[in-house]
């Protein structure tokens, strides 16, 4: 087994579907093997070789991709092990259906990032676009499972249809955060656009910085819960300091919370926590 680095040599001028471009299907292969990997440009069959310098690299189970990728998409789709390091952003579908592994982006990603993903961790020091950590057309579950740390902002309909996981997000995120959220938490350091929490059922969102303002169907919480918010601070303290993210979320822990509860519009148990001073 070995690892790989793939350099691409140009931007293609359709989109480049990189589903087939995984560490650990990668690593069993030889350079011959790598270069012939089926792609598709756009309707057009074509060859991994086509696209990219490939190098051998020394950490097996490692796949290092480079390049200007934002017309590349489904870049580690459906991984279930290994490294995968891309440096640069990329397209539509990244890290769709991850379920195991460690997945680092060194730039931003499009549309549907790690929609439908059951496992592993992402780490993404850049953007995602809309429908990030959702689910996928016609599925019923989003985010079922895993670790996603954005440092930047997520686009709208965030989380949507979340079933599991945890979430750190070091900026903003757009319209309808956590909509229709099952389980799993979302801890947010920026803005939210509207409408956060839209038919949420059960599950946590916690919001470390700006505080948005709560619908009719968000009530506070009366009942005692500083040992489980202490518990949830202090573990989101702890993620955050893994990965760089300290400033947002290291003093949570010490602030005091507010809790809701809703949304009460479909019976929902969920929860809110507004960190304060």
């Amino acid at each position: 087994m070995s690892g790989w680095q793939l350099t691409l040599k140009q931007t293609p001028t359709l989109r480049l579907d990189l589903r087939r471009v995984a560490p650990l299907a990668l690593a069993a292969l030889d350079a011959a093997g790598v270069a012939a990997i089926e792609l598709w440009h756009g309707n057009e069959r074509g060859a991994l070789g086509d696209w990219f310098d490939i190098a051998a690299i020394d950490t097996d189970g490692e796949l290092l991709v480079r390049g200007d990728l934002s017309r590349c998409d489904r870049i580690g789709q459906g991984m279930a092990g290994g490294r995968l390091e891309v440096e640069g952003s990329v397209g539509d579908w990244f890290a769709a259906g991850l379920a195991g592994g460690e997945v680092h982006l060194c730039g931003n990603a499009g549309r549907l990032a790690a929609c439908a993903m059951q496992g592993g961790e992402l780490s993404v020091q850049g953007d995602l676009g809309d429908h990030g950590c959702g689910a996928l057309p016609g599925d019923m579950d989003g985010l079922r499972g895993g670790t996603v740390v954005v440092h930047g902002s997520v686009g709208a309909r965030f989380g949507d249809r979340m079933r599991r996981g945890t979430v750190l997000i070091g900026g903003d995120a757009g319209d309808f955060l956590a909509s229709r959220m099952v389980a799993g938490t979302i801890a947010l350091a920026g803005r939210c656009g509207a409408h956060p929490g839209y038919l949420q059922r059960r599950g946590s969102l916690v919001f470390a910085g700006a505080q948005p303002e709560a619908p009719a169907s968000f009530v506070p919480a009366h009942g005692e819960a500083t040992v489980a918010g202490q518990l949830l601070a202090r573990e989101i303290a702890r993620l955050a300091h893994h990965h760089g993210l300290d400033e947002a979320f290291a003093t949570l822990a010490a602030r005091r919370s507010t809790r809701l509860r809703g949304d009460l519009a479909v019976d929902g148990r969920g929860e809110w926590w507004l960190a304060g001073s």
